[in-house]
C-alpha cells in the first residue's frame, strides 16, 4: 500500500516514540523510511553592528544542526536497519517546519507522512499551535498522526 514514508522528529522524546511507532508501521507495510528533521534556519544577530566572537558562524551553526539531525535520526535508522528496511535521513532548514515537511514529502515521493502528536487540547492547542495540525492542512498526501496516551516515562 504505502512504498516511502516520511518520519519526522525533532528530538524530543514523544518524537522518538512517535518516530520508533512508524518504522513499526513502515515494516508491516514493508516500506521505505526516510527520517526527517527540520532544524530552525541560521538567524544573523539584528541590531549589531559587529557579530560578536561568542556568536556561531552560519558554517558552524549548519554543522551543529545537521549532527544533532543525525543523533535525532540514528534511532530511526537502527531501528529501521534492524527491520530489514530500506531508509535514509535528512536535515533540512526551514523558520516553517510544517511547510517543510510537505515540501519534503512531495520532493521524495513519500507515500505518507507519519509523525507525532502531542494530545494537547483546549487552550494549550490554540496557544502553542501544532505543526501536525499544519501539515494536515497543507499537504493532500496521507497524513498518519501517532498520539501517545501519556508521556514517555511515566
Amino acid at each position: 500500500m504505502y512504498q516511502k514514508i516520511l518520519i519526522t522528529t525533532d528530538g524530543s522524546a514523544v518524537s522518538q516514540h512517535t518516530a520508533c511507532a512508524g518504522v513499526q508501521f513502515a515494516r508491516q507495510m514493508g516500506a521505505e523510511v526516510l527520517a526527517l528533521f527540520v532544524a530552525p534556519e541560521y538567524q544573523y544577530p539584528v541590531y549589531v553592528e559587529i557579530i560578536p566572537p561568542s556568536y556561531p558562524s552560519e558554517e558552524d551553526y549548519l554543522g551543529q544542526m545537521r549532527r544533532m539531525g543525525e543523533e535525532y535520526m540514528g534511532k530511526i535508522m537502527r531501528s529501521a536497519e534492524q527491520a530489514g528496511l530500506k531508509h535514509a535521513c535528512m536535515t533540512a532548514f526551514s523558520d516553517a517546519p510544517a511547510l517543510k515537511i510537505v515540501d519534503v514529502a512531495e520532493q521524495q515521493h513519500c507515500d505518507l507522512i507519519f509523525m507525532g502528536s502531542h494530545g494537547r487540547s483546549g487552550w494549550g492547542q490554540l496557544l502553542l499551535g501544532s505543526v501536525t495540525n499544519k501539515v494536515l492542512s497543507q499537504t493532500s498526501k496521507p497524513v498518519l498522526v501517532h498520539r501517545l496516551i501519556r508521556e514517555p516515562g511515566t
